[in-house]
């Protein structure tokens, strides 16, 4: 039950759980489902103050529907490549991962980019593949891309012959994210630690500042250490 796709009757009882107030802890007990499905099932089906259970049928099959039809159209090195993989699943898993991370603060068409590239086989792909696996336009891919090369969540290859480029994400994408982020901790905290100087560390402003520079500062610190133990711990593996 807790991998198998919502019914008709699960939304209607979503949606009645809603009525009543209920948190999404919850309604997710009340059927037996992960917390994280009745979240991203509200969330791209029109929130907490607009989720109708037959809207949000309807959209489920229309999009079963588009993925049954793109599935053989799949280009060369795409999520359906190998490993005996149902291409519908993977690309409603793709699309529930972007959900995911747009709610997370990532914007909606990089985290479609990212979503799409994380769950090939070969983790790669061109900005052609990337344009027609998502009915998007050359340019959002390529603002998608570039957003995520500055977040260090992609990396560039080009091709043997040098025609084309692709991008990849491999192994060590989220240490190299993590990394990144922890060097912008690193930044913000010498930034309030400046400012409490400025501000004076005795008044509640300055303060502020400086717990903030001590909290940011031992953040990215601890991510460091966190990406080099597992990495010690892979090294060994």
């Amino acid at each position: 039950m807790p991998g198998a796709r919502l019914t008709q009757e699960e939304r209607r009882l979503i949606a009645a759980g809603l009525t009543a107030g209920l948190g999404y802890g919850e309604i997710a007990r009340q059927l037996a489902r992960p917390t994280s499905t009745v979240t991203r099932e509200i969330a791209r089906n029109g929130g907490p103050s607009g989720y109708r259970a037959d809207n949000a049928q309807r959209a489920t099959v229309r999009r079963s529907r588009r993925s049954k039809a793109a599935a053989p159209r799949v280009p060369e090195g795409g999520a359906s490549t190998g490993y005996g993989r149902d291409p519908a699943a993977v690309e409603e898993y793709a699309t529930q991962l972007a959900e995911l991370l747009a709610q997370l603060g990532m914007p909606r068409m990089v985290g479609r980019v990212l979503a799409c590239l994380y769950v090939t086989n070969c983790g790669s792909l061109t900005a052609a593949e990337l344009v027609q696996r998502l009915g998007v336009s050359p340019a959002s891919v390529s603002k998608a891309i570039g957003y995520l090369e500055g977040q260090e969540l992609v990396r560039r290859e080009r091709e043997e012959g040098g025609l084309r480029e692709r991008y990849v994400v491999d192994d060590d994408i989220w240490y190299r994210a993590m990394l990144a982020s922890a060097q912008r901790n690193t930044v913000l905290a010498e930034f309030t630690r400046n400012g409490a100087d400025l501000l004076g560390t005795a008044t509640p402003a300055g303060a502020r500042m400086a717990e903030a520079s001590v909290f940011l500062d031992l953040a990215g610190t601890d991510i460091v250490r966190a990406v080099q133990q597992r990495r010690r711990q892979k090294g060994n593996g």
